[in-house]
């Protein structure tokens, strides 16, 4: 796997630091955050067209709305890859 480090939450303490990386090759974005409260974890899983409770190998996250361009940039880099 080609993972490459898009960026860091710009205001992280660098203990609590949500992260977004790419994956060009599996054309994946990979995002760290912080993990949502129970209450919102069963709001988001009331609110999903999906059957029941987020499976174990699946996650919610919280990402701050500061990352957003880091979000497209990874974005970009896995789109760019799909059309070589």
């Amino acid at each position: 796997m080609a993972v490459e480090f898009v960026g860091i939450d710009p205001d992280t303490d660098r203990d609590h630091c949500p992260t977004v990386w790419a994956d060009p090759e599996a054309q994946e974005i990979l995002l760290q955050g912080w993990k949502p409260t129970p209450e919102t974890q069963a709001e988001c899983e009331g609110t999903s067209p999906a059957n029941g409770q987020v499976p174990l190998g699946e996650a919610i996250v919280r990402i701050p709305a500061r990352m957003i361009p880091m979000i497209r940039e990874a974005c970009d880099a896995v789109e760019r890859a799909r059309l070589r």
